[in-house]
C-alpha cells in the first residue's frame, strides 16, 4: 500500500482531521492540496494553510496551500486549477470541511442554517464535481466524505434538525455517486465512533474538559488512508464507521488512538448501534447532542 506521488484534494485541512489525513498521506509522499478558509492566524482557532503545509513536507510529501471558501464556486474552480497546474492531476478528494451548530429549531439562526448547508451538502457537492474530470482520469481514484451512516430515525433529527439535515446531505452525496461511478470511481463515507479532539468539540460541542474523552484525528487518517489504498472500482458506496473498519482491517491496538485508555469515550452522533464497537472499546452511556 503506498500513495507515493498521488495528489489527494482536501477540504478544511489546514487543522483537525483534514491535516492528520494529509500529513498520513504524506508519509507515503503524496501530494496534497490544502484547501482551507484559514490563511491567516486566529487565536480561537490553531492552525492555518500555511503552518499545514509545513507539517505536511515535514512528514514527507509535497503541499500545496489554497485559501479556499467551498461556498464560493469560482474559488473551488480556482484551487482545483491550481492542484492540478502543481502537480498534473487529482487522484483522490476528501470532503472533510464542515459547520457545526447543533441546536434545536428555535435556537438555531438562518444565517447558522444557511452555513451548514452551503458547507457541508453544497460545498461536498461542488468540491466533488470540480475535481471530477481529473478523477475520471486517474489510476485509482477516490472520493471520501466525513459523513455518517444514513440513520433516518427521528432520534438524530429531534434535537438538532438543521445540523442533522445538513450533515446528511453529505451521505447522501456519497449514496448516489457510490452508484452514479461504480466501477470508476470509489466513493465512500467515514464516520467516528466517538468524539474527535478538534476544535469544534472545544469550542462548539463539550468543552475543553470534554477532550480528554476523545480520539485523536489519526483514528481517521488511518481509516482515510487504508480506504484511499482499496481499489476503487470495487470498494465503493461504503459508510464506514472507524474503528470497526480499522478492526477489520487487522488493526488490534485501538488504545493508540485514544488520550488515556482508561477513560470511557464519548460517542459521537449518529452511530447506529447495529455496528457494534471492537472487543475492549469503552464508550460512555451519553451521546453527543441529547
Amino acid at each position: 500500500m503506498s500513495l507515493k506521488g498521488k495528489t489527494i484534494f482536501i477540504t478544511g485541512a489546514s487543522r483537525g482531521i483534514g491535516l492528520a489525513i494529509g500529513e498520513r498521506c504524506a508519509r507515503d509522499g503524496a501530494n496534497i492540496v490544502i484547501a482551507a478558509k484559514s490563511d491567516t492566524p486566529d487565536p480561537r482557532l490553531e492552525g492555518t494553510i500555511h503552518t499545514a503545509a509545513e507539517t505536511i513536507e515535514k512528514a514527507g510529501g509535497q503541499a500545496l496551500a489554497v485559501k479556499c471558501d467551498i461556498r464560493h464556486e469560482e474559488e473551488v474552480e480556482a484551487a482545483v486549477a491550481a492542484a492540478v497546474d502543481r502537480f498534473g492531476g487529482i487522484d483522490a478528494v476528501i470532503n472533510n470541511a464542515s459547520a457545526i451548530f447543533p441546536r434545536g429549531t428555535a435556537d438555531t439562526p438562518m444565517k447558522r442554517y444557511d452555513l451548514m448547508h452551503q458547507v457541508n451538502g453544497r460545498g461536498t457537492f461542488l468540491t466533488t464535481q470540480k475535481c471530477l474530470p481529473h478523477l475520471l482520469k486517474a489510476e485509482n481514484p477516490h472520493i471520501i466524505a466525513l459523513a455518517p451512516p444514513l440513520d433516518m430515525r427521528g432520534l438524530w433529527f429531534g434535537p438538532h434538525v438543521a445540523y442533522t439535515s445538513a450533515k446528511y446531505q453529505m451521505s447522501l452525496c456519497v449514496l448516489g455517486w457510490g452508484e452514479e461511478f461504480k466501477g470508476r470511481i470509489g466513493a465512500n463515507a467515514i464516520w467516528p465512533r466517538t468524539a474527535v479532539a478538534t476544535a469544534a468539540i472545544s469550542n462548539v460541542l463539550a468543552g475543553e474538559e470534554a477532550m480528554k474523552n476523545c480520539r485523536k484525528p489519526e483514528i481517521l487518517a488511518d481509516t482515510a488512508y487504508a480506504v484511499l489504498n482499496k481499489p476503487a472500482d470495487e470498494f465503493t458506496g461504503n459508510f464506514i464507521i472507524d474503528d470497526t473498519f480499522l478492526w477489520e482491517e487487522g488493526e488490534r491496538d485501538l488504545d493508540k488512538y485514544s488520550y488515556d485508555p482508561e477513560i470511557e469515550l464519548l460517542p459521537d452522533f449518529f452511530v447506529p448501534e447495529d455496528v457494534p464497537a471492537p472487543p475492549g472499546v469503552k464508550i460512555m452511556n451519553v451521546t453527543l447532542g441529547h
